[in-house]
């Protein structure tokens, strides 16, 4: 097993740091990285494994002083005679915070604060861990947000929703009188459907531009852009628009953008009586693809 690193430079933050900054590093970082949204890349887990240790020692005042006086080794492993070993290390897991703990531990925050964090592998899921139902837009689902959430037990506070979060994933609230669960519905979007990373939406089009080819805006969950089409562009043809998918990846999404060539609504007299004199001599099949035999 390689040697862990230095949890300042695991988190990318200076020796002097203050302990806010250091929170907000983890936070940016654990948003990034969390295996709910990375299932199956094992080295993207390793590496949220690797700032959750940084920051279990880092959070912890005294076991960060011992570590600035060369004390404890960046597992938390002793580095002198006649101490006890700290127990920290990489087998915090991936969890929330632990008891007790003043200032926040491997999670977003302490017991004295209630902060929404993804529900890790150590949680409970299941029946066993019953789940309220938190409804967010696909908006908030994608790009992250906040929302204020009235809990059964009659609080109400505001959740952080992480960027990229998927239907079924479940939020874990720490509070004192023990945890909370809410499980995340996402509301459909009347333009935007989702794949993994990837955004999908269908556009229509003009015959002109799809013919002619022409430079259209097109909306992206992360505002408007403009999208060439190019000349003799079919219904169906999709265009890609590079990183404007989530962003809550290592690797952003794409968009897929399908034209869709539309007509004019009522049909155009002038053109119709255009297509009748041109089709008489530019006959074409369409459909001779669609034979089963």
């Amino acid at each position: 097993m390689a040697p862990m690193r230095d949890p300042y430079a695991v988190l990318g933050v200076a020796r002097d740091t203050a302990d806010d900054e250091i929170k907000r590093a983890y936070r940016k970082l654990a948003k990034r990285l969390h295996p709910d949204l990375n299932p199956g890349k094992r080295a993207i887990e390793q590496q949220f494994k690797e700032i959750t240790a940084a920051y279990d020692l880092l959070s912890d005042p005294a076991k960060r002083s011992r570590y600035d006086r060369g004390e404890i080794g960046p597992d938390g492993a002793e580095r002198m005679r006649g101490f006890r070993h700290s127990g920290a290390g990489p087998g915090a897991g991936f969890g929330g915070a632990r008891g007790g703990r003043r200032g926040g531990g491997a999670g977003f925050g302490g017991l004295d604060d209630i902060i929404a964090e993804f529900l890790g592998r150590g949680g409970r899921r299941g029946p066993e861990a019953p789940a309220q139902k938190l409804k967010v837009s696909f908006l908030e689902a994608a790009r992250g947000g906040k929302q204020r959430v009235a809990l059964a037990d009659g609080r109400s506070l505001d959740v952080a929703v992480p960027a990229g979060i998927e239907a079924g994933q479940r939020l874990r609230l720490h509070g004192p009188a023990g945890d909370t669960y809410l499980e995340i519905e996402i509301e459909p979007h009347p333009l935007f459907t989702r794949k993994d990373r990837d955004i999908h939406i269908e556009v229509p089009v003009t015959l002109v531009e799809a013919v002619l080819g022409a430079t259209i805006t097109v909306p992206t969950i992360h505002g408007a852009v403009a999208l060439k089409v190019p000349r003799g562009s079919n219904s169906g043809a999709t265009l890609r628009l590079k990183g404007k998918g989530l962003h809550a990846a290592p690797i952003p999404g794409d968009q897929y953008v399908k034209l869709k060539v539309t007509l004019p609504d009522p049909p155009d007299p002038e053109l119709v009586r255009f297509l009748e004199r041109w089709s008489a001599d530019h006959a074409y099949d369409v459909r001779g693809k669609l034979d089963p035999g």
